[in-house]
């Protein structure tokens, strides 16, 4: 480790120091960074006399936003465009790319509901063959993919960096790679992946990728961005059209100038109004996330993790997530055999959880402790209420 933990609760999540409560849910929504509840306060009194924000101030949480996630994922500023939730980025994939009657998109079966509505839209209304493969663990591998491609009609393959219910995560490199060799766009949501693992982009070959921050990022619940190839942006246009994706629309002074001229990166696919205030708030998350070291965050969520798959090996419970690390991120999904009854005992103990598809989800995160994992793990063992 190489950051102080203790210091780092004390002075950004002091309520998890009661021991009242211990919080494994971050699969769910992630609580904020006591330096993101601070800003959010700041910024709704700002908000309540909007005449003390000036113009480069507001406009400046945005630009800061971009740079800090272009940081965090490999990428450039100019690929990220600012979102409200990870639905907007998979919208984008589905209505912005160049998809035509008789394509066929490809995902593994057991998405999120959130990329699989819009295929199934784009496939009612575009005549798009939208094809679900039934794969294991819900994760579709390389040789899989390989099969699917063999059909030239094939145009996209998208899917979830990590299932939201097994836990189990796909070989972004590997996909991506196959994809670009065959001229596949590929997709990826990933905001089940990001912060439990560290991407770079410049190695890891996706078209494009749509991330909610308020979950592994610790962020505000409307911060979320969708990043764009660069070679890509140019290519595509807006499906949804905002008055700010346009060239010249930061002159205020000439609104009525109008020429439909996207700009030239990824905040041609911004849909203004952006929540500046949640932005702001996830900006201090990130910039946390910085000074604790991504690549440290992440492998101190992987060593809580193998806990929780240990304790389900030598108990012989059913342990949904696979149990190799390089198949899993920070969700370790379980099911004792009454589930049901485990989850009440870890509801009553302050154990935040999830049930998902019948099994208990539990998801820690880089600031939880050992003995937090051990707490919540004895009340599964039965051995407290």
């Amino acid at each position: 480790m190489t950051f102080d933990l203790d210091a780092i609760r004390r002075a950004e999540f002091p309520w998890a120091l009661t021991g009242e409560s211990i919080y494994l849910n971050h699969a769910s929504t992630g609580p904020l960074p006591q330096r993101a509840v601070e800003t959010l306060s700041e910024w709704a009194t700002l908000r309540a006399t909007p005449d003390r924000i000036s113009h480069d101030r507001q406009f400046g949480i945005l630009t800061r936003g971009r740079e800090l996630i272009a940081q965090l994922i490999g990428a450039k500023p100019e690929e990220i465009a600012l979102a409200t939730n990870t639905s907007y980025g998979l919208n984008l994939a589905a209505f912005s790319l160049p998809i035509q009657k008789g394509d066929v998109v490809v995902s593994p079966d057991l998405e999120f509901p959130a990329n699989v509505y819009p295929w199934m839209q784009l496939a009612k209304t575009r005549g798009v063959e939208y094809r679900r493969v039934r794969c294991e663990d819900g994760v579709l591998d390389p040789d899989r993919l390989a099969r699917e491609l063999e059909d030239e009609r094939v145009k996209v393959v998208t899917v979830s960096w990590v299932q939201f219910a097994s836990g189990a995560r796909v070989d972004l490199e590997a996909l991506g790679t196959l994809c670009r060799s065959r001229g596949v766009y590929f997709v990826v949501d990933a905001i089940q992946g990001l912060g439990p693992l560290t991407l770079d982009l410049r190695r890891t070959p996706v078209d494009i990728l749509a991330c909610g921050a308020q979950k592994w990022l610790l962020s505000p619940w409307g911060a979320a961005f969708v990043y764009v190839r660069r070679d890509l942006v140019e290519m595509i246009e807006p499906h949804d059209v905002s008055w700010l994706a346009v060239r010249g629309a930061d002159d205020f002074s000439r609104l009525v100038d109008y020429d439909l001229t996207w700009r030239a990166d990824a905040r041609r696919f911004e849909f203004i109004t952006l929540p500046f205030q949640d932005y702001a708030g996830m900006n201090e998350s990130l910039e946390l996330l910085a000074e604790v070291g991504p690549d440290a965050a992440a492998a101190r969520v992987e060593r809580l993790a193998d806990r929780i798959v240990a304790w389900a090996c030598d108990e012989g419970v059913e342990l949904v997530t696979p149990r190799a690390r390089e198949r899993r991120a920070g969700i370790v999904s379980v099911r004792p055999g009454d589930a049901v009854s485990a989850s009440e005992r870890l509801a009553r103990a302050g154990v935040a959880h999830s049930m998902r598809e019948g099994a208990i989800r539990l998801s820690p995160h880089w600031y939880n402790t050992e003995e937090e994992v051990e707490r919540a793990l004895a009340v599964l063992s039965g051995e407290g209420s």
